[in-house]
């Protein structure tokens, strides 16, 4: 169903969830770049990450770009929860924002295949790349489609959600929710405060102490650290919904390849299913998504190369919109990988 935005929608009638509840009605909002090929051979499949809507994160495609649009079709379903897609900011009664179901990136990848398939015949993937929590996704592609994926390129993020991670998200959720609005299961009105704070701890995690050492924020355009904390990260947190970012925060929490009936929680036999060839591809200096963590699991992978980008760019070394040589070093591992 086309709409009056820059992107599409694909409606999925009465979707049952993983956990259990059902949508009447779920919305995957989508957008495509490029031409669909003749044999459909050329798909890559981008998924979001947290908090970011397919305006956040298209930056990376177009002719000579990492995800290069004269060759390939590139396919961005925005995840459940992020505003555009089913979230608790849009779904109708009897949810809301004090009741709204549990979603998981099992439930993502579902509607994505259901996406595909039904709008574009499309049953094969040349590529999924994702960062961050767009690389979970593109993980638990690899594991629950293993025979309908070529090639993996999973960005600073991770198969299964750390212990480690999940104390950084309970803190970033603790933060948000001590904002006086807060009524102990939804916002009473929109949490400035919370939002604000939000971003200054998310702050401190997302790039590395180097970063900050080197003040590279100044490199960016911000005129000093308090210009950067307010205008970049408050900035982006205040855009959005609260709702829809503690939702956000429950699928990343949870994510977890091998949590589902195939696998049974079974983490090595999950990413020993992955067929898929695959770079995995963290940042050397990411604080939550560890460069650790992620040779592990890369180590249980058939068919995996480990190749860390060498940046003190932290996280954000995976979306470096300002950063043209963490750019160069994803369009290079991407265009290896598609040569093959």
């Amino acid at each position: 169903m086309t709409t009056d935005k820059d992107y599409q929608v694909f409606e999925i009638e009465n979707l049952v969830l993983q956990h259990g509840m059902t949508i009447p009605r779920a919305e995957v909002a989508y957008k495509t770049y490029g031409k669909l090929a003749e044999d459909k051979s050329n798909v890559i499949l981008y998924p979001t990450s947290y908090g970011a809507q397919h305006y956040d994160t298209e930056w990376l495609i177009g002719p000579g770009r990492v995800l290069d649009s004269d060759h390939w079709f590139i396919v961005i379903p925005n995840m459940f929860t992020n505003g555009l897609s089913s979230s608790p900011s849009n779904l109708a009664a009897p949810y809301g924002g004090d009741r709204y179901p549990v979603f998981t990136h099992w439930d993502n990848v579902h509607a994505q295949r259901r996406l595909l398939s039904e709008v574009f015949g499309v049953d094969r993937l040349a590529l999924i790349y994702g960062w961050s929590m767009g690389a979970q996704q593109a993980l638990h592609w690899g594991a629950i489609f293993p025979d309908q994926v070529e090639r993996i390129c999973a960005v600073c993020g991770s198969a299964r959600t750390s212990v480690h991670n999940k104390v950084f998200l309970e803190g970033v959720r603790s933060t948000l929710t001590a904002d006086p609005n807060w009524q102990g299961d939804h916002f009473s009105d929109h949490p400035v405060r919370g939002l604000r704070a939000m971003g200054r701890v998310y702050a401190g995690w997302a790039q590395s102490q180097p970063f900050y050492r080197e003040k590279l924020y100044e490199k960016c355009g911000f005129s000093s650290l308090e210009d950067f904390l307010v205008r970049s990260w408050e900035a982006n947190f205040l855009r959005r919904d609260a709702h829809d970012l503690l939702a956000s925060l429950d699928t990343w929490t949870r994510s977890d390849i091998s949590d589902n009936e195939i696998y049974q929680e079974d983490l090595s036999r999950a990413l020993g299913a992955i067929t898929a060839r695959s770079t995995i591809m963290p940042s050397r200096t990411d604080l939550y998504f560890t460069p650790e963590d992620s040779e592990m699991e890369t180590a249980m992978m058939k068919n995996a190369t480990f190749q860390p980008i060498e940046s003190i760019w932290g996280h954000r070394a995976g979306n470096p919109v300002q950063n043209p040589a963490d750019e160069a070093t994803l369009r290079e591992a991407v265009v290896s990988l598609l040569a093959n």
